[in-house]
């Protein structure tokens, strides 16, 4: 795989048991590459390790006057000069494809995750979390599996330059071959404490993503509360923990290089020590003892890989941890389903609540609990997060449906949406029956202003399609991004549509005329909205009250107002003594309300409403609308 092939047709399946099983996964994975890598580096570091023998040649070959040796000395250094040039250039070209392309792999299986698991990632996994691993931990997962063949390439190298001095000079060579085992080990006492500082430090700068994140989120609450200050201080307080944890580790890696440059200089002195007492006794020549003193030093080069290696693995073990966490994460349903892949027709049923939403109706939904509602919106869309009763669309379960078949029958908007960057005609961009242009879904979705907003904040872009989007629409109001996100919604057109509060932060003016847009351009296809605006709810055509998870009561607007006092508490935000007030009303609590007074109203001290009079608001509101 080179980076122009990317992206993956396939990443695989990763083995996600725990964090070392993925690095070895991913390694296998990456198996051709990582021998290609293994080839130039042993060119390049045998390249290097063979110049000690070039140059103590040469020097014996002056020492004894012989032409011919050091003119193959000059050779031999001039091929040596040349492997080491290509080894070092291709060893950092197949060892940065190594990298991207682990990078790449690891990015796009937390994207399938994500895209599988749905509103489920955040409820099982934090937000910061999840933005950690895709981003500094999957660095630090692919500089672990492109070190490897580096690492094994210098390892290879330095046994078979001990080698080599063993048999060139056994006298020396046995000092050498003594010594770089203790080099190479030595520091493996101190690689548990680093490698727990190492853990801490990215546990903390994980909880400082989070932090950051969830504040950036929220930032116009805060502003409209006062809390920037508050979670700024939070944010600075994390910071700072995440900066004398890196500290402490730093200071741990600074002593482990110590060792690896102070170990190889005693070594060094040794061998010089015992060298020169060895040519005092005419044992060895000077062109040996270059050669061994030069041989060492030029070992350091691939010692440092060692620390290197050990560094890299513990940075990327604690990440592939947390990466394997997400990635081991599963649905409760099978996704690929028991059926072939259809698109049904029909009615929409829960058979857990009883609600049933007709083909080709505008049904709406009154619920006042809204984790009930959000839980039910994603059941309907069938393959939730949860185990239970599988909704059914023309009779046909969608759990035993295959997911990207589920979600193209039946499209389900949250209550948050979120908006991509880019521009608003890549933001319209998507899977379509091709039924319903994009003109027509921002009119229906009352987009007129959102679309000069975005054209007046986007300099050179005279159609407002090329206006860019900012990160999750950040720019943006709280009801353009819904209205935004409302026409990406009908531009799909799908079979059913489920919206979830589509118009919660939208003025009542909008919000009118958005009912009327959504039900003339949804006419003949299912439509279900959770919502308790009295302004969507008398544009249903039929609507269904929840009570403690059960369908308690179906009809219109109008007349559940009449004749449910729950429903018209849920709507109208009455409390129970002002339920109670009105004529049969039967609260929360089940005591009866107050009879009525002679003219037909029922009053409480507090003044309460009867249901002429909040028939009476609403139609004003209606009107004024």
């Amino acid at each position: 795989m080179q980076i122009q092939d990317l992206p993956y047709p396939d990443p695989g399946v990763p083995d996600a048991r725990s964090g070392p099983r993925f690095l070895w996964w991913l390694f296998r994975n990456q198996l051709g590459g990582q021998l290609k890598s293994l080839a130039w580096g042993l060119l390049h570091f045998a390249s290097v390790s063979a110049l000690p023998f070039c140059v103590g040649l040469a020097i014996q070959a002056v020492v004894d006057r012989s032409g011919s040796r050091l003119a193959v000395a000059g050779g031999v250094m001039v091929l040596c000069c040349v492997g080491n040039a290509l080894g070092d250039t291709f060893l950092h070209r197949a060892a940065v494809t190594n990298w991207i392309t682990a990078a790449a792999r690891v990015q796009q299986l937390l994207a399938r995750r994500t895209a599988l698991l749905g509103s489920a990632l955040t409820r099982r996994v934090a937000a910061g979390e999840v933005v950690a691993v895709s981003t500094g931990d999957v660095e630090k997962i692919g500089w672990f599996v492109e070190a490897v063949s580096r690492f094994t390439a210098a390892a290879l190298t330095i046994v078979l330059v001990c080698v080599a001095l063993v048999v060139y000079q056994p006298a020396l060579g046995v000092v050498v071959i003594v010594g770089l085992p203790v080099l190479a080990l030595a520091v493996l006492p101190l690689l548990p404490g680093a490698t727990r500082r190492a853990d801490v430090q990215r546990d903390k700068a994980g909880r400082a993503t989070e932090l950051a994140s969830d504040t950036v989120a929220g930032l116009r609450v805060l502003r409209g509360i006062g809390g920037e200050e508050l979670f700024l201080d939070r944010y600075r307080g994390a910071s700072q923990e995440v900066r004398h944890a890196a500290v402490r580790s730093a200071r741990m890696w600074s002593l482990i290089s110590a060792i690896q440059v102070l170990l190889p200089g005693l070594l060094l002195i040794a061998v010089v020590w015992h060298g020169v007492h060895l040519a005092r006794d005419g044992r060895i020549n000077v062109g040996e003892l270059v050669t061994v003193y030069s041989s060492v030093m030029i070992l350091t080069y691939p010692l440092r890989h060692f620390e290197e290696i050990a560094m890299a693995y513990s940075f990327s073990r604690p990440s592939a941890k947390r990466a394997a966490r997400v990635l081991s994460l599963e649905r409760t349903t099978d996704t690929a389903g028991s059926r072939a892949a259809e698109t049904p027709t029909g009615d929409l049923y829960d058979p857990a609540t009883g609600l049933l939403a007709p083909a080709g109706r505008f049904t709406a939904v009154v619920c006042g609990d809204p984790d009930t509602a959000g839980r039910l919106a994603e059941r309907l869309g069938g393959h939730p997060s949860e185990e239970g009763t599988s909704a059914l669309l023309g009779g046909v379960p969608l759990d035993e449906l295959p997911l990207k078949s589920a979600r193209t029958a039946v499209l389900v908007q949250d209550k948050d949406p979120v908006l991509l960057s880019g521009t608003l005609r890549e933001l319209l961009d998507v899977p379509a029956s091709g039924a319903v242009g994009a003109e027509d879904a921002l009119a229906a979705a009352q987009c007129g202003d959102v679309l000069t907003a975005l054209a007046q904040g986007s300099l050179g872009a005279d159609d407002p399609m090329d206006a860019r989007i900012t990160e999750r629409g950040r720019s943006l109001s709280g009801g353009q991004r819904q209205r935004l996100a409302l026409a990406r919604s009908l531009i799909t057109d799908p079979e059913a549509l489920v919206l979830d509060e589509p118009t919660s932060a939208v003025d009542s003016h909008t919000e009118a005329r958005i009912a009327e847009g959504v039900r003339a351009l949804r006419a003949g296809r299912t439509t279900v909205v959770f919502t308790s605006s009295p302004l969507l709810l008398d544009r249903a055509d039929r609507i269904v009250f929840l009570h403690e998870g059960e369908v308690a009561a179906v009809g219109a607007h109008r007349e559940l107002l009449h004749t449910e006092p729950r429903y018209r508490a849920v709507v109208t935000r009455e409390t129970d003594e002002e339920t109670a007030a009105h004529p049969g009303a039967v609260p929360a609590g089940g005591k009866p309300g107050k009879p009525p007074t002679d003219d037909g109203r029922a009053e409480d001290r507090d003044g309460s409403l009867s249901d002429d009079d909040v028939l009476h608001r609403l139609e004003e509101i209606e009107e004024t609308a």
